[in-house]
């Protein structure tokens, strides 16, 4: 492996290539020469126009290599950034900012664990780790000039630091984030996400359809997403996967695909502490700590580091914290002892049918997320996956809790097994779903019950107002074509506005106040989508907020006559409890408005901007919990009258496994953000068009719509 990657320096007499060419100057530029591709061997990369690395390389370590230089070249800053807070060294790289989140993986054993769990790997996947690495290294040391000098300090990186870096993403920001477990120590986790799969059965072509629609934030971070194309020997993955992870989150080729999307399952546990005599109380005695003293750096303004000294406090439950309530508290998070999470994922790509994707899902080592499944044969599969702890007792509330540490009655062990958690296999509806929502309507009618599963599974419901808009839009389509599919997509639809407006227009038509009067006009009017035109969204979005709670999450039921119910789940809640209140809510509504805007009737995309660097366009879309399908959360963050994105589209992908398989996708806020892209907001008129690119998977096409190669040649 090291003789493959390290003469990369070979390649520099390729610097035309390198550097690339103008896709717009000449056909000539446009389609290189062919034979010079198939002369090269090793690692090559085709940059199509819209910034998508298309990586071929003759073995799955060229293809990594790749992969590791691509990101590096599109996203490195971030990377960088990323993989030296894994080590728990962001404060000695970059300050006192940083130094909680140091506190953090290091009470949590996290740079240790990276270490153990790259050991753990085989070697055949730890050369592709390896390459990986090398590849990021390669390319930042190539291109200094292009990478933020502050991160240039964390060179070199190792495969290492790459399990490590997916470790602390899944482990402990996913399933136990510090914000949730003891404050405000790190960013809370705020995503979201849609998926479809359609069966021949329901497709108008006889093909299988997939959605994948990740919904997270647009900031640069561990929640970036990044569009590739690998292709090895004997295997092919298109698709995004978040910045620094070597492996294809959400992903198909001409085979099959898999989707995620975000779920509650409860992985972690915060036990609450009893202290005594400088010890915790445990079945009725008093045990020591298991205490560790580790030390961290601090980097000061004048660029001298001082040693900070961190005591690693552990019981039997796990590592110790104190939050920032004062409560002291022990926490257990499973899948500690899974080390496989790369590797399973790299592996359901590679499945050949559907008997091997669940042989490969069995060994349960992803921590968490719904993952949906579809194949060109025409099987799919939604499954509630994760790493679920086994507990005698207690609902899903009480285990999100402080659960009682002082008694081994609540101290779990075991994990539920793959054929324990809930599925959908080739339902009779012909699809299956998920918004976000628990798994008990992930196809409709269901086909099973919440009451078959222990009630720490997940919550019966409410399920949200996008959820159900999900269910709705397939469940009145008998058949689904593909334009379809990307008319679903991109609904705006407030599903909310169904269940309360008709009921609160009518109550308000004799009221004499001509704002009311004014604004019972436009609702009538208004085609309840927050599409960029519309009028009335902003001020139904203003009602919305006093009837159930402010954005983003709009979570109150109180209000509504019809309470949400697990028998009718897509039709409830709905009506008002109180119209007169609900009047009076309209009349606030108003009156904030009015206030805020000037006007009650705003026009949405005037308010609502897709705004990156300099483009600044009208925008579309609305919060999940009002019923959009089409995901922006938005947030005016300076207080100047104007919101921009703060969460929402970000990777779309929707496939047909016709033969070729037919893609159309979008990268919301472009595939790179390094200093100098042309790719940073090149997506964004798309998104503001609802207009979705082709994805080039064929050869010819890739050619055809090149931007640059560049070329790592084997000795």
């Amino acid at each position: 492996m090291r003789n493959k990657i390290t003469l990369f320096l070979l390649g520099a007499v390729l610097s035309l290539l390198l550097t690339g060419c103008d896709s717009s100057s000449s056909e000539t530029a446009k389609t290189p020469d062919k034979e010079t591709v198939l002369r090269a061997s090793g690692t090559e990369i085709i940059w199509d126009t819209f910034g998508v690395p298309h990586i071929y390389g003759d073995d799955a370590p060229s293809v990594f290599y790749g992969f590791g230089w691509s990101q590096a070249k599109s996203q490195g800053d971030a990377i960088l950034r990323l993989y030296g807070q894994a080590r728990g060294r962001g404060a000695e790289y970059w300050g006192e900012k940083y130094e909680e989140t140091d506190k953090w993986l290091l009470g949590n054993d996290v740079p240790e664990r990276g270490k153990q769990w790259y050991r753990q790997q085989s070697e055949d996947f730890k050369q592709n780790l390896d390459a990986f690495a090398q590849g990021i290294n390669d390319y930042a040391n190539t291109h200094r000039d292009t990478i933020d000098a502050e991160v240039l300090k964390v060179l070199p990186v190792t495969g290492v630091d790459v399990v490590t870096h997916a470790h602390r993403l899944m482990n402990f920001i996913y399933v136990a984030n510090p914000g949730r477990i003891i404050g405000n120590a790190a960013p809370p986790v705020k995503s979201g996400s849609n998926t479809y799969v359609v069966m021949p059965q329901k497709s108008k072509t006889g093909n299988t359809l997939l959605l994948q629609n990740p919904h997270l934030p647009w900031a640069t971070g561990f929640f970036t997403y990044f569009e590739a194309h690998l292709v090895g020997p004997d295997f092919e993955m298109y698709g995004a996967t978040q910045v620094g992870l070597p492996v294809i989150r959400f992903a198909f080729n001409q085979n099959m695909g898999i989707s995620n999307t975000v779920n509650g399952m409860l992985g972690a546990t915060s036990y609450h502490l009893k202290l005594k005599d400088d010890g915790y109380v445990f079945d009725g005695e008093v045990r020591k700590f298991d205490s560790e003293v580790k030390t961290y750096q601090v980097l000061q303004d004048d660029g001298s580091t001082i040693e900070k000294s961190l005591l690693v406090r552990k019981t039997v439950h796990g590592a110790v914290f104190e939050r920032d309530d004062g409560e002291i508290i022990a926490l257990r998070v499973a899948g500690l002892d899974r080390p496989g999470m790369l590797q399973q994922y790299f592996d359901m790509l590679q499945a050949k049918d559907f008997d091997e994707f669940q042989s490969i899902m069995k060994r349960l080592q992803i921590p968490t997320f719904n993952i949906t499944y579809a194949d060109r044969a025409g099987n799919i599969e939604y499954l509630d996956n994760g790493i679920l702890p086994k507990r005698d007792k207690g609902d899903l509330a009480f285990w999100k809790g402080l659960v009682p540490g002082d008694t081994s009655e609540y101290l779990w062990s075991d994990i539920h097994s793959y054929d324990e958690l809930p599925k959908v296999i080739n339902p009779p509806s012909g699809f299956v779903q998920n918004a976000n929502d628990p798994p008990w309507v992930a196809t409709y009618p269901p086909v099973y019950k919440a009451e078959d599963f222990p009630s720490y599974v997940a919550v019966k419901g409410p399920m949200s107002f996008r959820a159900q808009n999900a269910v709705k839009m397939m469940v009145e389509r008998e058949k689904i074509s593909f334009d379809d599919f990307e008319e679903i997509k991109v609904s705006t639809y407030a599903l909310m506005a169904d269940r309360v407006l008709d009921e609160l227009l009518a109550a308000a038509a004799t009221d004499s106040d001509p704002d009311m009067q004014a604004a019972v006009n436009l609702l009538s009017e208004w085609d309840r989508t927050f599409s960029e035109g519309n009028r009335a969204g902003m001020l139904f979005e203003a009602f919305a907020t006093e009837f159930s709670g402010p954005p983003p999450r709009f979570l109150g039921k109180n209000n509504y006559k019809t309470p949400w119910s697990i028998d009718a789940p897509i039709t409830t809640p709905t009506g008002l409890k109180n119209s007169n209140e609900a009047v009076e809510m309209l009349r606030v509504a108003i009156k904030k408005t009015k206030e805020k805007y000037g006007k009650i009737d705003p026009r949405f995309g005037d308010i609502n901007r897709f705004i990156i660097e300099d483009v600044n366009l009208p925008g579309h879309g609305g919060f999940g919990n009002l019923g959009a399908f089409n995901v922006i959360t938005w947030m005016d963050s300076d207080g100047d009258g104007v919101r921009e994105p703060y969460h929402g589209e970000t990777w779309v992908s929707m496939v047909e496994f016709s033969s070729p398989i037919k893609a159309k996708g979008l990268m919301a806020y472009g595939n790179s953000r390094q200093k100098g892209t042309v790719h940073y907001a090149d997506q964004l008129k798309r998104l503001r068009n609802d207009e979705y690119r082709t994805l080039w998977l064929q050869r010819d096409e890739i050619e055809a719509n090149a931007e640059s190669r560049e070329f790592i040649l084997k000795p």
